[in-house]
């Protein structure tokens, strides 16, 4: 053989083991909150700055018709799991209602049990409390909140290595590095990234540069917030996946794009009608992009798609190992993706709750092929989106027997996905915490009490405490017993210093008095208009005692038995800090 033949032998056999130890694709899977379809400038928006989003739809498979849910903590429940949400526990956004089951199976157990290392950065909203926590559903890595929102954007408090932490910097920025960084750490094997962006959804907050440059525009404040984060979210993006590039992973690396729900507000939205909370078009129609060079064609895809469909699709698009341990609802698109033919017809379900309300099958839709349903508590809509994109004839007097049937259907969708659904959410009380946050929001009460925002969202508190009948009780499930120390998070001026206060369970009380005075400082927070969200504060901490915690389910009640003054003060939260640990 000559010395020639020898080089290239070699080198072809260099080249082949580099193709049998290339590690399996990554997937960086990209959620932004409250950002609707129309918030982008490929999908006919002039206003918008969206350069990169629009580059990599192009770049992409884009999904002309993908549905979500019409609410945040729903959508991410079903795109984790690849399945109807309301299977999943989560049924709506706050009170417990946005907790996922813990024995769902999610995408990060599925990457983790493929050998890949996990992450996700940004908003999780689906449980704040451990087995429910994103460190017990699979991911490795963790920095971000766990409410349904956050209450600053500027050098904020977030979650990281499983403490509280100052973090310097508008959120996004902060996000995007932390998932660079996560990045540079994991390019040698194989990773799942879930940055679950919280904007553009409010308070709205952004830096001047990208808030200037849309009121230069003549926009009102509002909307030049709104498309100042989205552009923010953009530049944000393009540096993550310029670092891809950099990282020589582009090729081997799956990118998916899309958002939660419809806008929050009245803005732009391709004349679709609804917007966030909206079972119509505009409500959960979003976004979808999916890219990997080489691998799925560009191009717009026709078939309709939904966010249960992510988990089975990748499964098979990456051949990864799956055993299905809960029936999945949504189908793998790899076919299409593939740009192979993949011809079927199905219906997609949509369904929003409201926390104060029973579990109504309304509101809820239908949709199958290019026929759209609305279950409406006034009645049935059928819609032919193909030649009614806008809903804005109602079909159904015209077709009697088609909305029937559709309507049957619904209804016996909803009958099946909600058996055994219920509205009793214990927080759980478990060993894997090193801190368990009994927030006011999560609890029930009584008499005078109300939240200071009034929806009780995440970081409200309860103010208005000025009965002795008044009560505030947390309902638990221990799944670890043990002894807790209780640490009680208040403000009161000095004029109301003074009051007993009683924490119960069972037959058990801890007694202890108000002496100290706190006036918690309200973090100063940029807000381009008024806000709906509680203001970050800061709140005094005392430790009131020891608690024992037998397993099982139990209450803990707060009263007063004496209030000297007007009212006890503001209460934030209980804190149970395990002994002995």
């Amino acid at each position: 053989m000559s010395r020639f033949l020898l080089v290239l032998l070699v080198i072809s056999l260099v080249s082949c083991q580099k193709e049998i130890t290339k590690s399996p694709p990554n997937v960086i899977l990209i959620l932004t909150d409250d950002q609707g379809y129309g918030d982008l400038g490929i999908h006919g928006n002039k206003a918008i700055q969206t350069p990169v989003l629009d580059q990599l739809a192009n770049e992409s498979a884009r999904f002309e018709r993908f549905y979500v849910s019409p609410l945040c903590a729903p959508t991410r429940a079903s795109m984790l799991t690849g399945r109807y949400h309301l299977r999943t526990g989560t049924v709506s956004v706050s009170k417990g209602l946005e907790t996922m089951d813990a024995e769902e199976y999610t995408l990060a157990e599925l990457f983790k049990d493929n050998g890949y290392s996990t992450a996700i950065f940004g908003k999780w909203h689906n449980g704040q409390h451990y087995p429910n926590h994103p460190l017990a559903q699979g991911f490795d890595v963790f920095t971000g909140f766990l409410g349904g929102h956050w209450s600053n954007y500027f050098d904020t408090h977030l979650e990281k290595d499983r403490e509280m932490q100052k973090i310097e910097g508008y959120i996004s920025d902060v996000l995007t590095d932390e998932a660079i960084n996560f990045l540079e750490e994991n390019k040698d094997r194989s990773f799942f990234t879930y940055l679950a962006y919280n904007t553009p959804h409010s308070p709205h907050q952004v830096p001047d540069e990208y808030f200037d440059r849309y009121k230069a525009q003549g926009l009102d404040d509002e909307l030049a917030a709104i498309y100042g984060m989205v552009t923010n979210l953009d530049d944000n993006i393009g540096r993550l996946l310029q670092k891809v590039k950099e990282l020589g992973l582009e090729e081997n690396t799956v990118i998916i794009f899309l958002t939660d729900n419809g806008p929050n507000g009245i803005r732009f939205n391709d004349e679709m009608k609804g917007r966030k909370g909206s079972v119509h078009e505009g409500g959960v129609r979003v976004p979808s992009f999916w890219k990997w060079p080489g691998k799925i064609p560009p191009g717009v895809q026709t078939t309709p798609a939904s966010h249960i469909d992510i988990l089975p699709t990748l499964v098979e698009l990456l051949g990864l190992e799956f055993e299905e341990k809960r029936p999945l609802d949504g189908v793998s698109l790899a076919m299409s993706l593939r740009g192979e033919d993949q011809d079927f017809s199905r219906s997609i379900f949509s369904h929003v709750a409201q926390p104060e309300r029973k579990l109504d099958p309304f509101p809820g839709a239908i949709r199958k092929d290019s026929l759209v349903l609305t279950h409406l508590e006034a009645g049935d809509e059928l819609y032919d989106l193909k030649n009614d994109p806008s809903q804005k004839s109602n079909l159904a007097d015209t077709y009697p027997e088609l909305t029937m049937a559709l309507s049957e259907e619904y209804k016996a969708w909803f009958e099946e996905v909600t058996e055994g659904a219920n509205f009793d959410r214990p927080i759980p009380i478990s060993s894997q915490s090193n801190e368990i946050l009994l927030a006011s929001y999560e609890s029930l009460f009584s008499g005078e009490l109300s939240f200071y925002e009034g929806h009780g969202w995440a970081q409200d508190w309860l103010t208005q405490w000025k009965d002795l009948d008044d009560r505030i009780t947390w309902s638990l499930d221990v799944l670890d017993p043990g002894t807790f120390e209780v640490i009680f998070e208040y403000a009161t001026p000095e004029d109301q210093i003074g009051s007993q206060l009683v924490l119960q369970q069972g037959m058990s009380q801890i007694s202890f008095e108000i002496t100290e005075p706190f006036i918690g400082e309200t973090i100063s927070s940029p807000d381009r208009i008024t806000r709906k969200e509680a203001p970050e504060k800061t709140w005094k901490k005392i430790a009131i005692g020891e608690i024992s915690l037998e397993k099982g389910k139990t209450d803990l009640t707060l009263f007063a038995k004496k209030i000297p003054a007007d009212e006890v003060g503001d209460l934030y939260s209980l804190r149970l800090i395990p002994v002995n640990k």
